[in-house]
């Protein structure tokens, strides 16, 4: 599907909402960022970076396209920048045992990147940190990383979101503000096709209008085979898909969110019983698969394919085999439902950081350099850069018929093989690098790409066709569940015990409740199982932490 790399990411950060963490002190990295403050040999502004050549070190995950050092990108920008790099690249299965055992040796590179926050986790920024084993990178920031440091300025979200509880900030994020960057995970589509079979002209807007078009979907033989083996909602047994429809009954997650400054555990909520409520409807009527809670992602796809499904959530519209980009293009992406307790239509939201993507060890010959070089990234140019490559890598300008400039990929690529050509030259493929990701390319996926001045009559359709939908039912309604934000280390071990029992409970009784093997005159012996779990402290904590963000300078 196209844009899927763009939406993995979102999805990366928007699993990564409740990352944990501890915090600590560090008087010896801070004097490793004050004696960083005068190195001599790097540039402040401009190419190279450095005045005489250096070579440091990077530890970043390998996707198994190309060898870090044999990617076009990273030896142009060597040539640009003046500081060349030996690479360790464990590939991605091995890469955090191998990034761990590196911490536990001390036999640490300059810098490790592209790690992202499920390795580079919170935790592990501040206990680091607290070691002296990484460099607190706030005090360079101005001068050696100043298209980052204005991106701060701007988004004052960023700082709050980086910054640990002891005031340093140890890593730098993957921003995301791309078209569909506000993504929280793959979107719900409609099967178009049907929708047209039954001359749907209206989407729904709230569950009860939603309720009777899946009703359609099951009675009125929308794929016209003259059975009736369509399945008008499906998914798999993460059962993803459920972020999207409990938003139409104010809940942004199936944990914490902040209402305003009041931080709620939405399960124990009316909220949550009226969501519960719809989608038993929907399961003892027929509209959602019967096996929803238990099929694999490969079983869920098949049914796509064999035109059995009307609606579904994904990166794109899989359904009834098709597979080009005009096919696709006709699948409508659905528009934020209300009900009965939620009025207004609301929708969650990407945080649009991925953080732990770039780390300074206490090894580092010049943490200046470091981030002289990585700074570039957090411009469009250098995004354009280090997602599309150099002129004659994968593309070339040609002048088109009204004189202006365009990109135009080589020969023998196109839409189909763009991403995998691309991944042979740059890190910036399945990886979350730190860069300003999405704002360079609107479109990466076009069959040409061209410079933002020019329009592009020949760009994918599906892409262009994902974005529209985007701008129109997604971006005017979402709000971030719950901030990106720090714990501290008694804050940590309060919440750790608490949290793994309480996801599978309440994952555990979602499935029994909507199956209706667990009647839901049970709800309120279930808020008091989860009471008993110490809830009360849990939200606590995230209030607490919610309260250290929002106050935050």
């Amino acid at each position: 599907m196209k844009l899927s790399k763009a939406v993995r990411v979102a999805a990366i950060t928007a699993v990564s909402l409740l990352a944990l963490t501890a915090c600590g002190t560090n008087k010896s990295a801070d004097t490793t960022t004050t004696k960083a403050k005068t190195d001599s040999n790097v540039t402040t502004e401009g190419f190279p970076v450095v005045k005489k050549e250096i070579t440091m070190s990077m530890m970043a995950p390998n996707m198994g396209f190309a060898e870090y050092k044999d990617m076009l990108v990273l030896k142009d920008y060597a040539k640009k920048t003046g500081i060349n790099w030996k690479y360790n690249t464990p590939p991605q299965a091995d890469y955090a045992t191998k990034l761990n055992l590196a911490f536990a040796s001390q036999d640490l590179p300059d810098v490790i990147y592209a790690s992202g926050t499920s390795v580079m986790t919170p935790a592990n920024e501040t206990t680091y940190g607290k070691q002296g084993l990484i460099v607190p990178l706030e005090g360079l920031l101005k001068k050696y990383a100043p298209n980052f440091y204005k991106l701060m300025q701007e988004d004052p979200n960023i700082k709050k979101s980086i910054t640990t509880p002891d005031g340093h900030i140890y890593s730098l994020p993957m921003i995301q503000r791309g078209a569909t960057s506000n993504w929280y995970l793959g979107p719900m589509w409609y099967n178009g096709a049907w929708l047209k079979k039954l001359g749907v002209t209206e989407l729904p807007k709230t569950v009860d209008e939603f309720y009777d078009l899946m009703v359609r979907f099951k009675n009125e033989d929308p794929n016209g085979n003259g059975k009736k083996d369509e399945i008008p909602y499906a998914d798999q047994k993460d059962f993803w898909s459920r972020t999207w429809i409990m938003s139409a009954f104010g809940m942004l997650s199936n944990d914490v969110q902040n209402n305003g400054d009041k931080v709620v555990y939405n399960p124990i909520t009316k909220n949550y019983k009226a969501y519960l409520t719809f989608m038993n409807k929907m399961y003892k009527n027929g509209l959602l698969d019967k096996n929803t809670f238990t099929q694999s992602g490969d079983q869920l796809t098949a049914k796509l394919k064999n035109s059995q499904v009307g609606f579904a959530q994904g990166y794109g519209p899989g359904f009834n085999g098709e597979t080009t980009p005009e096919q696709n293009a006709q699948n409508p992406m659905w528009q934020p439902l209300t009900s009965s307790v939620s009025k207004k239509a609301v929708l969650p939201g990407n945080p649009r950081i991925n953080r732990g993507n770039f780390v300074i060890t206490k090894n580092a010959k010049s943490p200046a350099a470091a981030l002289r070089w990585v700074d570039y990234f957090y411009t469009p140019e250098g995004a354009t850069f280090l997602g599309q490559g150099p002129e004659n890598g994968i593309w070339h300008y040609e002048t088109t018929a009204d004189g202006d400039k365009a990109k135009v990929y080589n020969k023998g690529i196109d839409a189909s093989n763009a991403g995998e050509a691309t991944a042979k030259i740059t890190p910036n493929y399945g990886t979350t690098p730190p860069m300003l990701a999405g704002e360079e390319m609107k479109d990466p996926y076009a069959n040409t790409i061209l410079e933002k001045k020019t329009d592009d009559p020949t760009g994918d359709v599906y892409s262009k066709f994902a974005i529209s939908e985007t701008e129109k039912k997604i971006d005017p309604y979402v709000r971030v569940p719950y901030p990106l934000v720090y714990l501290t280390n008694d804050e940590q071990d309060l919440v750790s015990p608490i949290a793994n029992d309480l996801k599978t409970y309440v994952q555990q009784m979602e499935a029994k409740f909507i199956t209706g093997v667990e009647p839901l005159a049970n709800f309120d012996k279930f808020v008091s199982t989860i009471k008993g779990m110490n809830i009360d402290q849990y939200v606590k904590v995230y209030q607490d932490a919610y309260d250290r963000w929002n106050n935050a300078k």
